[in-house]
């Protein structure tokens, strides 16, 4: 009998069995259920539904206000005002309101709510972020979380695991965004469909956190219902830095030598170049070079794709020292609190404000055109998102190009989208 994969393993263990299989439905416990302030209302319709129940465990929801911090009309301070009210009559040990909160994709793991072998759902599609830690995390609706808010429990189908061997060293200023949009470019926008991408292999060795939470959070552009890596070295001396003690139990989860993968994609990391999506999605990729000089109206560096330390740090080593084009704006929005307090104590916003930035309050922002900077009507955007379709971001003849931190600084300082040798040849990467 052949042996399981970390995925197998962790919905096998939820479902009090030894064993599962891809396609099998099963009954599963959950750890924990997350959703914000954009879902939430839909969550509680539905749980007024059922007869407004207490939650399961009062430590196993939990909630951040993130996407649209601080209310920007009254309309959503009510909304908000609903949710802390529900909050607190349920008496939830993770509710984050707005000063304490931060993007919950990465929120929950830099503050240890989020870890390795649990079973998460989110109202949310990139919920897939929370596998940077080896959990099994995904998206679900607002009527399945409400139902697994109140019971604890849910149905999934085990999804096959496609494979992704990583191997090699990048070139400098690669990191995990354009891995995966070289991986993206490979398989397509639904070569993953319904599958887990696990990452694993030597070149996951040279990537950091950062990087990893971007290769999972981006997991579901190619149709995967979660993305996954195995807690290493790496992950475990990164959860025993978390403010909240985090469960180390299945710390050590990983899949059998002779697991059964749907797939297996080898992707070679020197051989990854700074990449772009351009619109109209996120799958259509194009290599930098291969993009031309398209002048760019905004830049939005943040997300929780690429809003983390690392990205901020890349953003301003390229930034420093240099002012934005005339003609293009500037946003930096770090992803939470935590980010935004090691971001000043570093001065890197001194360097975004110094070079005519806007550095925006930690949440979702402009990713979403509902909040601080959305694009007008024909504006071209080039965003450290994970999503470009046609009016997301703003106008709906507005266009948007997605792409790491390095490319999206020094399109800054170009005033067109450009990688940094473009804006000075003698630059080196931090």
């Amino acid at each position: 009998m052949s042996g399981q994969t970390l995925t197998e393993k962790i919905l096998a263990g939820h479902a009090g069995r030894s064993r599962a299989r891809p396609g099998e439905i099963l009954w599963v416990q959950v750890d924990l259920v997350m959703s914000h302030d954009l879902t939430m209302p839909s969550v509680l319709d539905n749980l007024q539904r059922l007869g407004d129940p207490t939650v399961f465990d009062r430590s196993g929801v939990c909630i951040v206000m993130e996407h649209v911090v601080p209310s920007h009309t009254v309309a959503h301070a009510n909304m908000a005002k609903r949710i802390r009210d529900w909050a607190d009559r349920q008496g939830l040990r993770h509710f984050y309101d707005m000063g304490s909160h931060g993007i919950v994709h990465v929120f929950l793991p830099e503050m240890g709510i989020a870890a390795p072998g649990q079973l998460i759902l989110g109202a949310d599609s990139h919920s897939c972020t929370m596998g940077v830690v080896g959990a099994f995390a995904t998206g679900v609706g607002a009527t399945d979380a409400a139902v697994a808010m109140a019971l604890g429990e849910t149905w999934l189908k085990v999804p096959p695991t496609i494979g992704v061997e990583l191997v090699g060293r990048p070139r400098p200023w690669i990191t995990g965004k354009d891995i995966f949009l070289a991986l993206l470019r490979r398989l397509g926008g639904d070569g993953a469909l319904y599958k887990a991408l696990e990452f694993s292999g030597a070149g996951l060795q040279q990537l950091g956190m950062d990087s990893r939470a971007t290769l999972c959070n981006m997991a579901i552009e190619a149709g995967a219902k979660s993305g996954i890596v195995a807690p290493d070295s790496v992950t475990r001396a990164w959860l025993a830095e978390r403010p909240l003690p985090v469960a180390m139990d299945r710390a050590h989860l990983a899949s059998d030598p002779d697991a059964e993968f749907d797939d297996l994609v080898r992707l070679d990391l020197s051989e990854v170049e700074l990449t772009v999506s351009a619109p109209p999605s996120p799958d259509n990729v194009v290599p930098l070079g291969e993009v031309g000089e398209v002048h760019v109206d905004q830049v939005f560096i943040g997300t929780c794709t690429n809003g983390r330390l690392e990205d901020l740090r890349i953003a301003a080593s390229i930034l420093k020292g240099r002012k934005v084009a005339r003609g293009t704006r500037l946003i930096v929005v770090p992803a939470s609190q935590n980010v935004l307090l090691a971001a000043m104590r570093e001065g890197l916003t001194e360097v975004f404000v110094e070079a005519g930035a806007i550095v925006g309050t930690p949440g979702c922002g402009p990713c979403h055109g509902l909040h601080m900077g959305p694009l007008a009507d024909g504006d071209i955007g080039l965003y450290t998102a994970n999503r470009n379709f046609p009016g997301r971001q703003g106008g709906k003849t507005s266009r948007v190009y997605l792409a790491g931190p390095a490319v999206a600084a020094a399109t800054a300082v170009a005033g067109h989208i450009a990688g940094p040798e473009t804006i000075d040849r003698a630059l080196v990467p931090a």
